[in-house]
């Protein structure tokens, strides 16, 4: 492992015996995890097992940095640590003791191995649910997309997992929070309703969703002396890091276990708390520095400098109402630009990136654009706009479905087209830009005249005609080239019909066979490979868990629907490792907890900066720990804890840049609104008092 100077600070934590517990806490870049690496080396090379040391992350991608850090080659030899989730860690005990614990919960075929759902499996099932009771009338009051729906639903189980109280209550807390119009009480009963059954076709069926994992560990397997036995003596030395990301429930067990451990250090980023919507409590968290026998606090940062440091003060006095004097030298950090209309802002953000990367020498992976949502249309005019400009680019949404991504939407195309049988809907549009990313440097016209001539919605079974078919005429206009490929493709979807396989195995096959050969569209193309490893994985895990015969079917289906695919954590850890510019919500980017020297904040004037999503069936804040049963949540319960968050969002970026950020304003967003969010008033803000205190001077 690479040498790293420490500060004295890091040392003392580095260098301390594997005895006693140690609580650190300090912001981010403050070199917390970095003493925490160079402490677990130590252990590694004093002879401690590696088997006995349990490294514990409330997400995976917050364990990237030992992920690389067990896998140094000069690390003696032997095994590794675990380095798990408290859920990941919680699967496993489930399956080790599934035979005793499994009756006793209420499943129904305790017999039976149980079978663990992803997050769209889960909503795959809960749609099994769900859509009976919306034909019967449910949530007709509301406008919501399905899969919102499926996840809200899925959202408030984990809720009541996490905190500790039980599924059933989810209603009650909410409507004796709410101070709305009366029908929404209706809502939270049919969601309640909605979260019953589907627990109960869990339990009846051995399926174990997040939430159920959960509560199946806390409330079954954790209290068990046989389970307890097992962990306390497998692993001895603990490492917890960002613990303020984590849940209530997993700090329960934490406070419970840690005295039995010979060595354990804690971390919590003081200014931490992003993932409160998903349930993460920061006082919960801090509540573990009790059962620790020392406690370090760390300061400064070897990211964030002086001026960024003075910005993010101000902005947060600014946001919070509170009196302050600017520094001059805080202009040094930031910059504005404002813009009339969208389409300038982007050219400028592109132009201005240029700048950086070729005048300045800024490595792209050096910079991040960020907003509070990107939206398709942003992210691919962006894009467009750097790839034209020859500047690496790269984008992440968690939230982004499989099929919103071009390779993939080729692909389910081609498996339609493959599996006649299935009946799904296919029109020419779909053919079109199949055959656009199929076929390698084919245009838009002559992909059009293809799919005009060669395939007929109202035939869809017979698939791709013959090129040969057409008129000599036809044939010039699309070229002789372009059809030696298509009879290619074809040929191919004709020979595997022949031996059809799984919606996974066809997957693989043609992206290798065909896709990837030269001429072909996927040739040398690394973002479209990785698409379609990520889509391999989502069908493979969704086939393991439905036993239908059409899985390949069902999964179109719910694709279509709009179902969110399973993440890929190769997907999280490729952000870190590729020189090229970063395309993130701001959120993600947090939670990748990697530095830039440059941010381009977009949409400054937008409130999506500052309000939370509306989520008519859920509430992170009432279904939490903190909030007390059966008061009101009211206008301005809502607005200060939309200031805060804002505020510690601002913190929290400013906190992983090393240079300056630019906020980006446009007169006219997106949808042609004019905006003034809080982010953009704070802003000026500090602006007009900038101006004030030069005036003065």
């Amino acid at each position: 492992m690479e040498v790293i100077p420490l500060s004295p600070l890091q040392r003392s934590v580095a260098n301390r015996e594997p005895i006693g517990r140690l609580f650190v806490e300090g912001p981010a870049g403050s070199g917390k995890t970095t003493a925490a690496i160079a402490w677990l080396d130590q252990l590694l090379r004093s002879g401690i097992p590696a088997d006995q040391v349990l490294i514990l992350t409330p997400q995976r991608t917050l364990a990237q940095p030992y992920y690389q850090a067990v896998h140094q080659p000069d690390l003696p030899a032997g095994s590794l640590p675990t380095i798990q989730t408290l859920n990941g860690l919680a699967q496993r005990m489930v399956l080790l003791f599934w035979p005793i614990v499994a009756r006793e919960a209420g499943f129904a075929r305790p017999a039976q191995a149980p079978v663990f759902l992803t997050a769209e499996t889960a909503q795959f099932y809960m749609a099994q649910v769900v859509q009976p009771l919306k034909e019967e009338g449910y949530f007709r009051d509301i406008t919501i997309d399905d899969n919102r729906l499926y996840s809200q639903i899925l959202d408030n189980l984990n809720k009541a997992a996490f905190v500790g109280f039980d599924h059933t209550e989810l209603a009650e807390r909410l409507k004796a929070s709410w101070v709305g119009k009366p029908a929404q009480l209706q809502i939270y009963d049919q969601a309640q309703d909605c979260a019953n059954r589907f627990r109960a076709f869990c339990l009846e069926n051995n399926l174990l969703d997040f939430s159920l994992q959960m509560e199946l560990f806390s409330r079954h397997l954790w209290p068990s002396f046989l389970v307890q036995t097992y962990l306390k003596r497998t692993y001895q030395h603990l490492i917890y890091d960002n613990i303020e990301e984590d849940v209530p429930a997993v700090h329960d067990i934490l406070r419970e276990w840690l005295p039995s451990f010979q060595s354990a250090l804690l971390i919590a980023d003081s200014d931490g708390g992003y993932r409160a919507f998903l349930g993460a409590d920061v006082e919960s968290a801090a509540s573990l520095a009790q059962t620790c026998e020392q406690h370090i606090q760390f300061t400064g940062s070897y990211v964030e400098n002086e001026k960024l440091s003075m910005l993010s003060a101000y902005l947060t006095d600014a946001l919070l109402r509170r009196a302050y004097q600017p520094s001059p030298a805080v202009e040094q950090a930031h910059q504005i630009h404002f813009e009339r209309f969208y389409p300038t802002m982007v050219d400028w953000i592109g132009a201005s990136i240029e700048t950086l990367v070729r005048a300045d020498g800024l490595q792209a992976g050096h910079i991040a654009v960020l907003a509070p949502f990107v939206s398709d249309s942003l992210r691919f005019s962006l894009m467009s706009n750097l790839e034209n400009r020859g500047i690496p680019v790269r984008s992440h949404r968690p939230s982004r479905s499989l099929r919103d991504e071009p390779a993939a939407r080729c692909l389910l195309t081609l498996a339609k087209l493959a599996h006649p049988q299935w009946e799904l809907p296919l029109n020419r549009q779909e053919i079109r830009q199949m055959l656009m990313l199929a076929i390698g440097n084919l245009d838009l016209v002559r992909a059009d005249l293809s799919a005009q001539t060669l395939f007929s919605p109202r035939k869809p079974k017979d698939g791709l005609a013959s090129f040969d078919l057409l008129v000599p005429a036809m044939q010039e206009r699309i070229t002789h080239r372009v059809g030696e490929k298509l009879e290619i493709l074809r040929a191919w979807l004709r020979d595997y019909q022949a031996e059809p396989q799984p919606l996974d195995g066809f997957l693989a096959r043609i992206f290798g066979e065909l896709l990837t050969q030269p001429g072909f569209g996927f040739a040398k193309d690394l973002e479209a490979a990785a698409v379609t490893a990520r889509l391999v994985e989502s069908v493979q895990k969704f086939r393991r868990v439905t036993s239908n015969e059409d899985a390949g079917k069902l999964y179109l289906e719910m694709i279509a629907g709009g179902v969110i695919a399973a993440q890929s954590p190769q997907a999280w850890e490729e952000i870190g490792r590729t020189d090229a510019v970063l395309i993130s919500p701001a959120h993600t980017f947090l939670m990748v907890n990697r530095p830039v020297q440059v941010q381009f904040w977009l949409d400054a004037g937008s409130l999506n900066w500052w309000q939370r999503l509306m989520q008519p069936l859920t509430h992170p804040h009432v279904l939490s720990r903190r909030w007390p049963e059966g008061r009101k949540w009211t206008d301005a319960d809502e607005y200060a804890a939309n200031q805060e968050s804002l505020a510690r969002l601002v913190r929290g970026l400013l906190r992983r840049c090393s240079g300056r950020v630019v906020v980006c304003s446009v007169t006219l967003n997106e949808r042609g609104d004019e905006e003034h969010g809080p982010l953009l008033q704070a802003f000026q803000s500090l602006r007009r008092r900038l101006n004030l205190t030069e005036e003065a001077a």
